[in-house]
């Protein structure tokens, strides 16, 4: 059955008039009546985008409202793995296909809203997205054709079945079609933690946590920093020194996988400096065991020669009562 596919095929296109490209594809178009998509040349043959993104944006444009497009999602469904899925998620939202923002909803709960848009050049023009609801696909009766003035020969005309009834649409709220603004593309962030201060920022540690600082370079050549960023990053290094923590520590851990590209490096030490900040050494009382409890000791008794615990021998409890002595 396959060679018979291409040999009807091969004749079909030898029966196209008009010139034909020597090399390259040639396409024959046929006409979609149902379970098909329209998606634009700006995402298809974008100039930017990967092919991963862009087959991701096309099967994301493919689903219906409501469907899962997270990355864990995604990964089950394709190959390529939750990484490369993640980068290419990331590239449709930063050309404006993709809009992912979090919601915080009943009872402290927050959730990620996706919106994806099909033509992100319009929507930015406009700065609304209408709300439509799901579409209708409306079969097409023309005939088919192919690509760059190519046409395949029209098939032997058949007994069309007469349509049926379409039923009328319900109408939809105006509220429905109302123009709804483009969610930000960023949740709002949390205020920044204050940089740690030393108790006492003596001159020998501000020496020492300036030379470390611009000494960065040398080990991380994206960590230039301006002198005014390393005056602000002082105290934070400072800070470090004085908990004891050696200059080789800090420096791996400030130099240890640098993101790439690195944009602001003053921005990139400072969280650091502040969020991985070891806690103070404990001094030599803290690490000493907890002393016990003195414990009384056992005596023998002079009358009953029954062990008793008490600091002075003599007579236990019984024998005190027998003899009239005072406990």
């Amino acid at each position: 059955m396959d060679t018979q596919h291409d040999i009807a095929l091969t004749h079909a296109l030898a029966a196209i008039p008009g010139p034909v490209p020597p090399s390259g594809v040639l396409h024959a178009v046929i006409p979609h009546t149902s379970r098909f998509t329209v998606v634009g040349n700006h995402l298809a043959q974008h100039a930017e985008l990967s092919l991963v993104a862009i087959g991701i944006g096309v099967h994301i444009q493919s689903l219906p409202a409501g469907s899962k497009v997270g990355v864990k999602a995604l990964a089950a469904r394709f190959p390529e793995g939750e990484v490369k899925i993640a980068c290419a998620l990331r590239e449709l939202e930063a050309h404006g296909y993709l809009h992912r923002t979090r919601v915080r909803l009943a009872k402290g709960r927050v959730a990620t809203r996706t919106v994806f848009c099909n033509q992100p050049g319009a929507a930015l023009r406009g700065g609304v997205v209408p709300v439509v609801g799901p579409a209708v696909r409306v079969p097409a009766l023309a005939s088919a054709v192919v690509r760059e003035h190519i046409r395949v020969p029209e098939p032997t005309p058949v007994a069309v079945p007469e349509p049926t009834a379409v039923p009328e649409p319900r109408p939809v709220p105006e509220a429905a079609h109302a123009p709804v603004r483009l969610p930000p593309r960023t949740a709002p962030t949390q205020p920044r933690r204050p940089l740690p201060h030393p108790q006492a920022l003596t001159p020998e540690l501000r020496q020492a946590a300036a030379a470390l600082l611009a000494d960065l370079r040398r080990h991380a050549e994206e960590l230039v920093l301006s002198e005014q960023d390393v005056e602000e990053l002082v105290p934070g290094v400072a800070a470090w020194l004085e908990r004891d923590a050696t200059t080789d520590t800090i420096r791996r851990t400030l130099a240890a996988d640098l993101p790439q590209p690195l944009k602001h490096p003053a921005r990139l030490l400072r969280h650091r400096l502040t969020a991985l900040l070891p806690a103070p050494l404990p001094g030599i009382h803290d690490l000493a065991p907890p002393r016990r409890a003195p414990v009384t000791p056992f005596q023998t008794c002079d009358g009953c020669e029954r062990a008793f615990r008490s600091h002075d021998p003599g007579h236990c409890r019984d024998c005190r009562a027998q003899y009239g002595e005072a406990a």
